[in-house]
């Protein structure tokens, strides 16, 4: 059983305690990021076949995170009589965030897809099949809210974190075509990414913090917001990239520590507080040594 945080007292880890055994398609992805960096060709592959044997089916269909078998089926249910992490109750087995829309993976799969192309592992044809069909599905439901990265068990947002990595899977989608020579409705794609950019900054934007905000009308900060330069949304030195990092480090770090957000005034649905978010703040040590691709704007 995973907590959020780890070593803290019982009034904050609380009821932010989940089961984790199972493999997200995000965290996967990130996985394989750093197996291709690192030369792991053969991993980084056999991770490649797993994903092409557990997704396929209906777009409508892909989940967000599967059994490491490629189970589809992780029913939530809460054992009251025994204590999980770090004291922290109810105990839960299973996930029902795998029963969520989080738009963000589609980009995360699709920039994996693109990565691997540029890192040398071959494409098949399989795999670009899944990646258009999977887009051709994603064109009619990026404009809906969603659950977001933090996988929110309060109402649905239009998350400024899910709409960037909707822009990213369209980029990726497009890049693969004129990169690699797939075939692809490659106008209409490079169509809805300008649309896609456009809204976001229009929408997403808030000119009274000089950021960008956790979801469209929001005034909250979120730390996901560092993905911005890294994966070519915008240049590291656009004045509202700055200006979101600035924020960022001005509410959600203390003591070096990045929060994911202010939990005391989020839409999360979930009561008590958490430690700050580790991956989070290494991003934002280390976000200006990235080389994302170049921005199109």
């Amino acid at each position: 059983m995973a907590a959020a945080t780890t070593s803290l007292p019982e009034e904050v880890c609380g009821v932010r305690n989940w089961d984790s055994r199972f493999c997200w398609l995000r965290d996967a992805t990130y996985t394989l990021y750093a197996l291709l960096e690192t030369d792991f060709s053969e991993e980084a592959k056999a991770w490649r076949d797993w994903l092409l044997r557990a997704v396929p089916g209906s777009p409508k269909q892909m989940q967000i995170m599967y059994g490491v078998a490629g189970e589809r089926r992780l029913t939530e249910f809460e054992l009251p009589d025994l204590p999980g992490y770090e004291g922290s109750r109810p105990l839960r087995i299973g996930n029902a965030a795998s029963e969520q829309l989080q738009l963000d993976v589609y980009g995360e799969l699709l920039d994996s897809a693109y990565l691997s192309r540029q890192r040398g592992l071959h494409g098949i044809e399989a795999g670009w099949n899944l990646a258009r069909a999977l887009v051709s599905h994603f064109e009619t439901i990026w404009t809906q809210p969603d659950d977001g990265i933090w996988e929110i068990r309060g109402p649905r947002r239009h998350f400024i974190h899910s709409k960037v990595m909707a822009w990213v899977a369209v980029d990726r989608a497009v890049r693969i075509i004129q990169e690699f020579k797939e075939d692809g409705p490659l106008e209409r794609w490079i169509r809805l990414r300008s649309d896609i950019h456009d809204e976001i900054c229009r929408l997403g934007f808030s000119r009274d913090l000089n950021s960008f905000v956790q979801y469209y009308g929001s005034k909250e900060l979120d730390a996901s917001l560092l993905i911005l330069p890294c994966v070519g949304f915008l240049p590291p030195e656009d004045p509202r990239v700055k200006g979101t990092i600035a924020a960022i480090e001005k509410n959600l770090m203390k003591d070096g520590l990045v929060a994911r957000y202010n939990t005391r005034s989020s839409v999360d649905g979930l009561p008590g507080n958490e430690g700050a978010f580790l991956a989070c703040s290494l991003q934002l040590w280390d976000g200006r040594q990235l080389r994302p691709p170049a921005p199109h704007r």
